[in-house]
């Protein structure tokens, strides 16, 4: 997980899991991955199965609970932004049907934000696109979570407004329209905004 940089609040909510043995593994390898990007989907689902998983695989929100409610998983890997919703409804349903299933957040618009809500909702990390199977397979089979040293990494001054828009934007629970009002930025602009990747 791309955890640098990380300010005092959001180290408070994410040092819950860190520095310490993460809980134990399940033995059962039954594993979601959820993804609208078929190309990656199957090749993911492919790399995972060589690694002995049993993988079912969806592409939609709705699918994604669906397989849920008919047998929830012991590992998951989620994208974050699905055509139909948000991956992280997903995740939060997974731990309440199955609260020992680890899953993992996969996204290419990675923020702090983000982050500490995923953690919060139940995700064990929190991976930034592209990742490749290798990072995701020791992400989903981790015993402890490193944190790298944010001095070594400073934020510059586009991405501290890029993650403060962010912050907000999840506290007003990704609602645009209140985001914007809160922000006294135009939702177009905001829009714009919130659709770019972040900033180095």
């Amino acid at each position: 997980m791309n955890r640098e940089d990380i300010g005092d609040t959001e180290n408070a909510d994410l040092d819950s899991q860190e520095g310490f043995a993460a809980s134990a593994l399940p033995e059962e390898r039954s594993l979601l991955i959820l993804d609208d990007d078929k190309p990656f989907l199957h090749r993911l689902a492919r790399a995972m199965e060589q690694r002995g998983f049993l993988v079912t695989q969806c592409e939609t929100v709705a699918e994604g609970l669906a397989a849920l409610e008919s047998a929830p998983p012991a590992f998951a890997i989620i994208d974050m932004r699905l055509n139909d919703g948000n991956g992280l409804d997903v995740i939060q349903r997974l731990k309440e049907t199955r609260p020992d299933a680890r899953g993992i957040i996969l996204t290419g618009y990675g923020n702090i934000a983000t982050a500490v809500t995923a953690v919060k909702l139940g995700a064990f990390d929190y991976l930034a696109k592209p990742a490749d199977a290798d990072e995701i397979y020791h992400a989903l089979m981790a015993t402890t979570i490193d944190k790298p040293d944010a001095q070594e990494n400073p934020m510059s001054a586009d991405r501290v407004r890029w993650e403060h828009i962010q912050r907000v934007f999840e506290s007003c629970d990704r609602n645009v329209s209140e985001t914007a009002r809160r922000l006294n930025m135009h939702r177009r602009t905001l829009q714009r905004i919130l659709a770019k990747r972040a900033p180095r």
